[in-house]
């Protein structure tokens, strides 16, 4: 195999990915509408849909696009006409559902919590009682804004309690936190190839349970080619998406599949929690100090305070750690001056150490002192 440069992606997706995962995407040309491929296609759609602890209940529906390009879908498709949809946020990716809800003039109750804390059940209960033109309840799994991990099981209980629509964004705990679309009584959930699957980016996936996606059959369409039941219909008939996807992608999320399931789902969440404890400590016995409470955390993220010292310039910081192979991500929770630090992807223990070495370096080089 050849030989490729290794980086180590502390952002928040796209993650790092193995060697055998990006070569996957060298394969001979193929035309998408062939049989070959669309047993590909096929595969993929059942393992998801397996990852998620779907039955044949559920089904996965594959579209070309971003993470955003995914709840577009769902919000414009499945919320019906002349109702409300009810959004939980506490964080910038629950502010893009909102967004996304009014682009399309959908009548929105928008419940807004501090980004640095979790949502308040008594008061989405509350609406719940109180608003009867609400059909959905939309919500992020894992905040990735913060690192915070929303009470997603608890909140499904309630939101079935009162017979809603229950729509989550998993794009960045999908195949990173083991748990069962079942057990959260999720209708609709989403996510990408380039989080915690650990393959390239340019795919995005909805999981859906059958009942709740026939029922959005006859619903005004909203978008043409972000329809999640025109998509739906299109693979049951043909076995083949509408339009032409990134076929390389696809091979390439193929073996991300596999190789998640050769690890294993909790071996998984175990390296990424090893890699989390190591991260976290390593960052406070530099100095630093992180926003949120451990045990709210998603084991996949942290997010980090600005240090006082005046030396401090985070792109100076980036910069240098970029270019010893080393990536971080900028963040604002607020008037907060943040960055962020994500552990995801096919990354161990001794990268972890090797970062820590080389950011306490360069903080060094950089002239900033946080003890």
């Amino acid at each position: 195999m050849e030989q490729i440069k290794r980086n180590i992606l502390l952002n928040p997706g796209p993650a790092t990915t193995t060697d055998s995962v990006k070569m996957a995407q060298v394969v001979p040309d193929i035309c998408h509408r062939e049989k070959e491929f669309s047993d590909i296609v096929k595969s993929v759609r059942n393992d998801l849909t397996k990852i998620a602890g779907g039955d044949n209940n559920y089904v996965a529906v594959l579209f070309g696009g971003s993470g955003t390009a995914g709840m577009d879908a769902i919000i414009n498709s499945v919320i019906p006409p002349n109702q409300k949809i009810l959004v939980i946020n506490n964080g910038v990716y629950g502010n893009r559902i909102g967004q996304i809800t009014k682009a399309y003039n959908i009548d929105l109750f928008e419940l807004k919590f501090e980004w640095d804390q979790l949502p308040d059940t008594n008061k989405i209960e509350d609406i719940l009682k109180e608003d009867n033109k609400i059909a959905c309840v939309a919500m992020v799994h894992h905040e990735t804004t913060t690192g915070l991990l929303n009470p997603v099981k608890e909140i499904g209980a309630l939101v079935k309690k009162y017979n809603k629509v229950f729509i989550v964004d998993t794009i960045s705990s999908f195949a990173g936190i083991p748990f069962n679309i079942k057990d959260f009584n999720i209708d609709f959930m989403m996510s990408t190839s380039n989080k915690c699957i650990q393959g390239m980016a340019g795919v995005f996936f909805v999981i859906c349970k059958k009942q709740e996606l026939e029922k959005i059959k006859d619903y005004p369409r909203r978008s043409f080619y972000l329809s999640l039941y025109d998509e739906y219909e299109y693979f049951e008939k043909n076995n083949e998406m509408r339009f032409t996807p990134p076929v390389q992608t696809i091979y390439a999320l193929r073996k991300a599949i596999d190789e998640f399931f050769d690890e294993g789902a909790e071996n998984r969440y175990l390296r990424y929690t090893k890699n989390w404890k190591k991260l976290r400590k390593g960052i406070e016995d530099i100095g630093f100090k992180i926003l949120t409470n451990p045990e709210y955390e998603s084991h996949l993220l942290i997010t980090i305070l600005y240090p006082e010292d005046s030396n401090f310039n985070f792109q100076m910081l980036h910069d240098k750690l970029y270019e010893k192979g080393f990536t971080i991500y900028p963040g604002k929770v607020g008037k907060l001056n943040t960055f962020r630090l994500a552990n995801m992807g096919a990354i161990d223990q001794t990268d972890i150490e090797k970062f820590l070495f080389e950011l306490k370096n360069t903080l060094d080089e950089l002239g900033v002192k946080l003890v």
